[in-house]
């Protein structure tokens, strides 16, 4: 008579189940953090959607989260605003957040020889110390708990320097820096610190860029995929990151670029 041992594994739906988490998601009312809400929502995760312009009331945010039956809480916060961002910090620290996406963030363009410290600095601000200060009063919880996933959202810029954008390359070299600091003190502790480095996205932001006829051909002619990525193919590596799936996965910068980085 031999012993027959059965080894279960997770189903890979519950690989990606966030059913019963809490999700706060910075950036949330357009772009990468509103497919972002969506998408983690429809995994399961109630979302804390976190906008300068959020509102109490009714928003695209809060639609497409109800909509996947999940709780939706809208938070109006600046994030160039350190008491806010502190004051934030320190509401979330007390919530038991189990997936924090740090996505909120902006871009000056100005030549370096020009570029003002003023925008470099509010560049700074909004990219890189939010996200520090978030990270670290929400992170102590998680670590108290013994889990919790935190995803950063860095930038190709986080790899390439750029043109005309030094405050926000700084900003993205920086927050992958501080990606991998996080996780290797963090690692040990169940929690999970990584970030997506998304390549053009077709977002706002980058619409003056996809008007510009010589600029869009450019930029596609780099593209192995040939396409611009659209803000759910980042929220997918979001959710990837944010699941049980990712368990092993610590201080990655993930790029999602059609193959950008590869050409």
């Amino acid at each position: 008579m031999s012993d027959t041992t059965t080894t279960t594994h997770p189903s890979v739906t519950q690989m990606f189940d966030l059913s019963g988490r809490t999700a706060v998601v910075t950036g949330a009312s357009k772009g990468i953090g509103l497919a972002t809400a969506a998408v983690l929502a429809r995994a399961g995760a109630d979302v804390v959607g976190v906008s300068t312009t959020m509102p109490d009331g009714d928003s695209e945010a809060r639609r497409v989260v109800e909509a996947a039956g999940r709780g939706f809480t809208p938070l109006a916060v600046d994030l160039s605003d350190r008491d806010a961002v502190a004051a934030l910090g320190a509401r979330l620290a007390d919530q038991g957040v189990d997936i924090l996406v740090n996505n909120g963030g902006t871009i000056r363009r100005a030549p370096a020889a020009e570029h003002p410290d003023a925008d470099f600095d509010h560049v700074l601000e909004v990219n890189l110390r939010s996200a520090w200060v978030l990270s670290r009063e929400v992170g102590r919880s998680m670590l108290a708990r013994g889990r919790g996933k935190i995803v950063n959202t860095a930038s190709m810029l986080s790899f390439q320097g750029g043109i005309n954008v030094p405050g926000y390359t700084s900003s993205k070299s920086a927050l992958a820096g501080l990606t991998k600091a996080l996780a290797n003190e963090w690692a040990g502790r169940g929690v999970n610190v990584n970030a997506v480095a998304p390549g053009y996205v077709a977002t706002a932001n980058t619409g003056a860029l996809r008007a510009d006829d010589k600029r869009n051909a450019e930029i596609l002619s780099r593209i192995p995929a040939g396409r611009w990525a659209t803000p759910e193919d980042i929220a997918s590596a979001v959710l990837y990151l944010a699941s049980p799936a990712s368990d092993y996965v610590h201080g990655a910068i993930i790029p999602v670029d059609g193959g950008w980085l590869a050409r």
